[in-house]
């Protein structure tokens, strides 16, 4: 005779079968446990992701991390990357394509010692400026090959240090400029004493060559398994609504990031900042990508000049397929 399952033991069960029923995602961050990443730490969080049955890992990044590298060898199912690193990366081979664009405007500036006398783009000649590589150097050379300026040093062009993700070229005089985000290593120089009113600060949207940064991009290929687009759009879904969360209780969020900080290198006034100018940037965007922002981008990577980031505008490179079905 069989016997009939208690209360507590069907609930038991359900929950043993649900939790093996939820979808493995891998996330590749661009950098380290930061507020740049709040939305999806919310969405961890408070549960948004589970109640998509997703089980989300993110995996931090680092100075040696570069994503396109992890997705290509596939250790994540998903990235996140600057718009012109991921194309770059589509015409070196790499089929990575745009599924969602969380962040509608760029936080990307060049910041300089105003005694230098720089005043405008044209002074950077002559000048020692500090580039963020590993992808993050593309807007840089292409708005310097649109202001018609060498990157080969002397006194026509600039001498570009590459700059290791700190401060320390500008504060210790190595460089006259040097790249910061507006949420990031602006305030880092300010926390180092040094007054706003020393210095001389050009963003890249003012200047109109600002790319798309921090989207989420994953493989062509697995775009053609309608198990993993069915996927990705709760995973869209629910990230989505982390940074809309994130927006409206960004002190909660930037406490959120601080409890996934395994490294402890993060100070709440530090990441409370950085969410308040995070907040800026995903302003405006519900997820998907406008494509009014990629033309800009391409345009802006295709004016390289002799050596532009892209030789062709990208066919396919980003998809609404997605968003259309999370934001329904």
């Amino acid at each position: 005779m069989k016997k009939l399952l208690s209360g507590a033991a069907l609930a038991a069960s359900f929950a043993a079968t649900s939790a093996l029923a939820a979808d493995e995602v891998k996330l590749q961050l661009q950098w380290v446990t930061q507020a740049q990443f709040a939305g999806y730490y919310v969405a961890l969080d408070k549960g948004f992701y589970s109640d998509e049955d997703l089980n989300v890992t993110v995996l931090p990044g680092g100075p040696d991390i570069a994503p396109p590298q992890v997705l290509a060898g596939g250790g994540a199912d998903v990235m996140l990357n600057w718009m012109p690193s991921a194309l770059a990366a589509r015409e070196k081979g790499l089929p990575v394509v745009n599924i969602a664009q969380p962040f509608k405007t760029s936080g990307l500036m060049l910041t300089c010692w105003k005694d230098t006398g720089i005043t405008s783009p044209q002074d950077f000649k002559g000048k020692t400026i500090g580039v963020w590589f590993f992808g993050n150097e593309y807007p840089f050379l292409s708005w310097m090959s649109q202001e018609g300026i060498s990157t080969d040093g002397g006194e026509d062009g600039v001498t570009v240090l590459k700059q290791g993700f700190n401060v320390d070229p500008l504060l210790q005089r190595q460089a006259d400029c040097i790249s910061t985000m507006t949420y990031n290593e602006y305030g880092q120089v300010l926390d180092a004493g040094v007054s706003p009113d020393e210095l001389v600060t050009f963003k890249y949207e003012e200047q109109g060559v600002a790319t798309l940064e921090d989207g989420i991009y994953a493989l062509e290929e697995n775009l053609q398994d309608p198990a993993f687009v069915d996927k990705m759009t709760r995973f869209v879904r629910a990230s989505m609504k982390g940074w809309k969360y994130a927006e409206e209780h960004p002190d909660e969020a930037a406490e959120i990031v601080l409890d996934n900080d395994a490294s402890g290198a993060q100070t709440e006034a530090h990441q409370k900042r950085m969410m308040g100018e995070i907040a800026k940037l995903t302003a405006g965007s519900n997820g998907a990508l406008d494509p009014a922002d990629f033309d800009r981008t391409v345009a802006t990577l295709l004016g390289g000049g002799s050596d532009p980031v892209i030789t062709k505008k990208p066919e396919g490179a980003w998809t609404h397929v997605i968003t259309d079905a999370a934001l329904k």
